[in-house]
């Protein structure tokens, strides 16, 4: 499975815990050349320094800032030469009724869900185009298919990046680019905590405790999608855990 993936370099946002950094591990263990991008330097740099990756190749990325997600993936061309896959992982899914009017909540989904997304993209076409070949990896969810009360805006966002995602692939057929959705259900990371209605953090955190799997089960998802022959575009890959019935 991880015949195509040594060798290759891939660049993750939303690196510093969680899906990313599970995924950063794995592809490291496969032989990948990694650059990470996080908002939590320190810990993107602790992370980067177990793994013993070369100096530039964890940089402090704010994906809500166009300017900052394009220096990650400058970085990875600089210190690599190319890039040929960019996962974009950063998410935040701070639940809340509509009738809470959490507006902040909302503007910061959008920036970071939609908006994040399309810079990583933005950012990435460029040298993949020039190459000739890469695949943009862009992280929806589960909500981004079903929608349940409190999650409104997160499954829009969420189904933003699966329609941005689709609209991506059929125009990158001139140029040999490849792109992935992948939509997890529960995997244990850091989203819980982005929720800033009590009530809301209250419900999500159960569900998590109760059916939640590792983060090490999305890691293997990008290795299969990554993995896959140069004429293979794995489109969308959509996975629960086994007990998850939403």
């Amino acid at each position: 499975m991880t015949q195509n993936i040594e060798g290759k370099v891939v660049v993750i946002t939303g690196a510093s815990s969680g899906l990313g950094e599970a995924a950063a591990r794995l592809l490291h263990a496969q032989g990948a050349k990694l650059v990470l991008g996080a908002r939590r330097l320190d810990r993107l740099q602790a992370l980067a320094t177990e793994l013993g990756l070369p100096e530039g190749a964890a940089i402090e990325t704010d994906v809500t800032d166009a300017a900052q997600v394009k220096a990650l993936v400058d970085g990875a061309v600089a210190l690599h030469g190319r890039v040929d896959v960019i996962v974009n992982n950063a998410g935040l899914m701070p639940h809340s009724l509509l009738e809470r009017g959490k507006i902040e909540d909302w503007d910061r989904m959008i920036d970071v869900n939609i908006k994040g997304v399309l810079y990583g993209i933005n950012a990435a076409l460029p040298p993949m185009i020039a190459q000739k070949s890469g695949q943009i990896i862009n992280v929806s969810s589960v909500a981004g298919h079903k929608v349940r009360q409190g999650s409104a805006v997160y499954a829009a966002t969420k189904a933003a990046v699966r329609m941005l995602s689709e609209g991506l692939r059929m125009e990158m057929k001139p140029h040999n680019i490849r792109t992935t959705i992948i939509s997890p259900g529960a995997v244990t990371s850091e989203l819980p905590a982005s929720v800033t209605d009590p009530d809301a953090a209250k419900n999500v955190q159960a569900f998590y405790d109760a059916y939640a799997i590792p983060a090490d089960s999305f890691a293997r998802v990008v290795s299969f999608a990554i993995s896959q022959p140069a004429e293979v575009d794995i489109n969308e890959i959509l996975f629960r855990p086994t007990a998850q019935e939403f």
